[in-house]
């Protein structure tokens, strides 16, 4: 079952969209700006984006270029009222698969949303594999790699970096770390996070994990 992730702020559309992907068989989630929208469309969980050009936070345009530009390959068919022939050319040269406008008819969008999902099939072993840059961390193995250099992670520190790697530029909170590493239940006060953020950082190289003050902790790009 493909998983859709639609980046809607009008709450009309985004009922509609979800209620007939879901009437065909797709599962979705809705997000209503740009910066949630990165973040989601960088887990890992979707197969295919459908994204509004008019976002607030983040507009479509700068969510498709963050997602190119740390080389994110999920399918973006943008949806919007935009519809001159300058944004479509914008648009599909920006990386986009796909460009529909508004007003749109349902089923002509199925029908593209198919043929992405189609079109787009990653090998299952390149699924288990995360980059950014010279960075790729293997799911399987539980490896990493910088470069040419290989890196023993412990289970603790194997958890940080898939976190970091999924979410790639941005800053994630010590309750963040705390609660995907450790679990929710875990004393908030304790600074276990600090500590295996330094462990991970020693091994990526000390500029590639960067402390946002008052925040928490960002992977550089």
């Amino acid at each position: 079952m493909s998983r859709i992730l639609i980046a809607e702020d009008e709450p009309r559309i985004a009922n509609f969209l979800e209620k007939g992907f879901k009437a065909n068989g797709f599962t979705t989630t809705v997000v209503s700006d740009g910066n949630q929208a990165i973040l989601m469309a960088c887990s890992g969980e979707f197969d295919l984006l459908v994204l509004d050009i008019g976002l607030p936070g983040k507009d479509g345009w700068v969510v498709l270029s963050e997602l190119r530009g740390q080389g994110q390959q999920i399918p973006v068919i943008i949806l919007t009222a935009h519809d001159s022939i300058e944004d479509k050319v914008s648009g599909l040269e920006g990386g986009a698969d796909d460009y529909v406008t508004k007003p749109f008819r349902f089923e002509e969008l199925l029908a593209r949303v198919r043929l992405r999902l189609r079109d787009y099939q990653p090998k299952s072993e390149d699924k288990m594999l995360l980059r950014l840059g010279d960075i790729v961390l293997d799911l399987r193995t539980r490896q990493m790699k910088v470069g040419n250099r290989a890196i023993e992670l412990s289970a603790k520190e194997f958890i940080l970096a898939e976190t970091f790697m999924r979410h790639p530029g941005q800053v994630l909170s010590r309750q963040q770390l705390l609660s995907h590493a450790w679990g929710y239940d875990y004393d908030p006060s304790t600074n276990v996070v600090d500590v295996y953020v330094g462990y991970l950082r020693k091994k990526l190289g000390g500029d590639r994990i960067e402390t946002v003050r008052g925040m928490g902790y960002r992977l550089r790009l």
